[in-house]
């Protein structure tokens, strides 16, 4: 219990930081609003879908995923920075688990991906986006969000704690979202890409968690044949379980080595 006691000691520190800097959150959610709006009206009145249906209907649900990535992002120039100011040594100087210092930052992360998702809603409602599912099904959507951004946290933390005392740590970032966020079926269909190109954006774990969301809110998945069309759901869950698995333990095994 501790571990759970410090580790939301650590989540107010950095929602603290937040309230006293609003503009590093303020300007990411403004960056999604804008990705959001700029393919709803100037690129979604030339993309197609299998079977048919509203564009933003299907870009929504995308959008929200791919929000999801941007947590990756944030964390690990967090880490980074802590790193580099001593915040780091001085957290380590204490006499705390390892462990809190990570779950604090992915705490606050998790936060602030819950209010991404709802400001997100409201844009899509404004701009026409309905969800025809259920109630429950919405959760269960919401709840698959979350657990991809959890698994990504950890891959941002593992980055941060293992590059973040060097300059190049920002450009390697954006070097892994970008490609593998736009290498997905977010924004288009992998059905009307190349066959190499959709074969590769149809096993993003992205793509399964958008595909995934897009069914629980009964919104067109763009996907009408397939392994994604059939197992989304268990794909959006078995993903992101894989990521953790891998990248949890060798984040505890960097915060450790900086011991040395």
């Amino acid at each position: 219990m501790s571990i759970v006691r410090e580790g939301l000691i650590l989540t107010g520190r950095d929602l603290a930081h937040w309230r006293r800097q609003p503009w590093t959150p303020i300007f990411n959610l403004l960056f999604t609003i804008m990705l959001l709006l700029m393919f709803a009206f100037i690129f979604g009145g030339s993309i197609q879908l299998p079977g048919g249906g509203d564009y933003i209907h299907f870009l929504l649900p995308g959008m929200m995923t791919l929000a999801m990535m941007f947590g990756l992002e944030t964390t690990m120039t967090t880490m980074a920075n802590d790193s580099k100011k001593g915040i780091t040594d001085r957290l380590r100087s204490m006499p705390i688990s390892d462990a809190s210092v990570s779950l604090g930052r992915v705490g606050a992360d998790m936060v602030s991906a819950v209010i991404e998702i709802v400001i997100l809603i409201i844009g899509g409602l404004l701009l026409g986006w309905r969800a025809t599912n259920s109630p429950l099904a919405g959760l269960v959507a919401v709840a698959l969000l979350l657990w991809l951004r959890f698994a990504v946290l950890w891959v941002g933390i593992f980055l941060g704690l293992t590059t973040g005392r060097h300059d190049g740590a920002t450009v390697l970032v954006q070097v892994l979202v970008w490609p593998v966020g736009f290498l997905s079926n977010v924004f288009a269909a992998p059905e009307f890409m190349p066959s190499w190109l959709g074969a590769v954006a149809a096993w993003n774990p992205i793509s399964a968690t958008a595909t995934a969301v897009r069914e629980l809110f009964g919104n067109p998945t763009g996907v009408t044949s397939g392994w994604l069309d059939e197992a989304s759901l268990l794909a959006a869950i078995v993903w992101p379980l894989a990521i953790t698995a891998v990248f949890l333990p060798l984040s505890a095994r960097a915060y450790r080595r900086l011991r040395k």
